[in-house]
């Protein structure tokens, strides 16, 4: 639906291999990670900041929408356009070409069409990575578009955390490039912009490169399962583990039996480590590591675990009431699982929500006991990031139940778990997925009129061209 003459420019702009056209070609650049689904006019691939400047200045000029999209591996129908076959994709999958690595500042200048995986293959022939470890393989434009954490947030944060620089085109006539390339980590002389275009969904402009704060990989690492006395002890034995381990302590994620089941059925090969094969009620995965090679007369990591846990099993209340340690590469295939494992049980609808540490299981626990009486037939499958508070509340439905035959269930779920997580329990709707299609309602409920007006505000003097899924004002 985008008329020929604006193909024929744009394909003048950026090349053959700028434009994509075909609907067998589009079709990946349409579908999303997760059941969205829409109809672009046309898919645009420009391979420099250049390019995207040209085709975004057309865009603008000529009222043509577009829907910035990076790996497409979002969840909350961000980055795929809507079913008007009117917007037009300007997907970032083809800026690939600078790779400065700067050893001595441990920082790389990067195109955000990396994904996250080239990136830290790269890098490890240095001893270096971007310690942001998801479940799915990104590029890094939309990371920083969306903010994400990932399962070793509780030690290196979020990308927020270690975006040092970016360059940032703007949705204008003149397709305005931003140059934010600094590569300090310490620079106060002013408003520091980069922050407007970290987490706020590619609406005020598009990343095209980033500086990157890089760690060293760690050289020893050790895992083990925790089974809890119950949920009310999680937190008492996540204090415990910081308290006897400090920055050794890199990951402690929340895994319920449901969501471990569906990892086992879905891979076969996973090996389980339980007792009789008996899943517990809820399990942690931690991980401790040292960036150094083990030194002679150093106690080993699996030694300091086992010493730890000792420690607490001995504490008065013990939080502790189960234990295995393995082997890290077992223990985090089992983590890994588990989206594609809850995928497969049925109609998955997922929520990305956080809470202060305290409250996280006490948010798990209330949903558990009033789902069967508020939406029977719903089963909860829910796993994340306890050691930052972020949970993946993941709720499935049989696909045979008669609950898809109502057109309300949905909404009426959504809302429900919703209000209980933000009213009830002073959480967020949105730990690390940014702001999509999907939330957008719940987005346009809880956020304060003024802070909507300071947002549109700021996107009408960034981007006052049709650019994004969502809209903050």
């Amino acid at each position: 639906m985008i008329e020929r003459n604006h193909i024929d420019a744009l394909t003048g702009l950026l090349g053959d291999r700028g434009v994509v056209t075909r609907p067998e070609e589009m079709e990946a650049y349409e579908t999303g990670a997760r059941y969205d689904r829409g109809s672009a006019g046309a898919v645009l691939r420009p391979a420099t900041t250049a390019e995207v400047s040209g085709a975004i200045s057309y865009c603008v000029r000529n009222g043509i929408a577009l829907v910035p999209q990076s790996g497409n591996t979002g969840l909350v129908s961000g980055s795929t356009p809507d079913g008007s076959g009117t917007e037009v994709v300007l997907s970032v999958d083809r800026l690939t070409r600078h790779f400065e690595l700067d050893l001595d500042n441990r920082s790389i200048r990067v195109d955000a069409g990396f994904r996250l995986s080239d990136l830290n293959r790269r890098l490890e022939e240095h001893d270096l990575f971007f310690p942001i470890d998801l479940g799915a393989d990104p590029r890094l434009g939309g990371m920083i578009a969306t903010n994400t954490g990932g399962s070793r947030f509780l030690k290196y944060g979020d990308v927020r955390r270690n975006t040092l620089g970016l360059k940032v085109v703007l949705a204008d006539e003149a397709g305005t490039v931003l140059d934010l390339d600094c590569d300090l980590r310490k620079n106060n002389t002013g408003v520091d912009w980069k922050q407007i275009f970290i987490g706020t969904s590619g609406a005020f402009g598009i990343v095209t490169e980033c500086v990157l704060n890089l760690e060293r990989l760690p050289k020893q690492t050790a895992t083990a399962l925790l089974v809890p006395a119950s949920g009310a002890h999680v937190l008492p034995l996540l204090n415990a583990m910081e308290e006897r381990l400090g920055a050794y302590l890199s990951a402690f994620e929340g895994m319920s039996k449901n969501a471990i089941a569906a990892a086992f059925a879905h891979v076969p090969s996973l090996k389980n480590p339980f007792q009789g094969g008996n899943i517990p009620d809820y399990v942690i995965l931690c991980e401790i590591s040292r960036t150094w090679e083990p030194r002679e007369g150093e106690q080993p990591l699996d030694a300091v675990l086992e010493t730890v846990l000792a420690e607490i099993w001995e504490l008065e209340q013990a939080p502790l009431a189960d234990a295995f340690i393995g082997p890290p590469h077992e223990t985090w295939a089992l983590r890994h699982a588990l989206s594609e494992g809850v995928k497969h049980l049925g109609k998955l609808i997922a929520f990305d929500l956080s809470f202060r540490r305290g409250d996280i299981m006490a948010y798990c626990d209330h949903m558990k006991a009033a789902m069967p009486e508020k939406f029977p037939g719903v089963t909860v499958c829910d796993f994340g990031h306890i050691g930052d508070g972020g949970v993946h509340f993941n709720l499935i439905v049989a696909k045979d139940s008669p609950l898809l035959t109502d057109p309300t269930f949905e909404q009426r779920l959504r809302e429900w778990v919703f209000t209980v997580a933000v009213d009830q329990h002073h959480g967020s709707f949105s730990a690390e997925h940014a702001i999509g299609r999907r939330n957008q309602a719940i987005y346009d409920l809880y956020t304060p009129e003024k802070l909507k007006e300071m947002a549109a505000g700021l996107k009408s003097f960034t981007s006052p061209g049709k650019l994004g899924s969502v809209r903050f004002g």
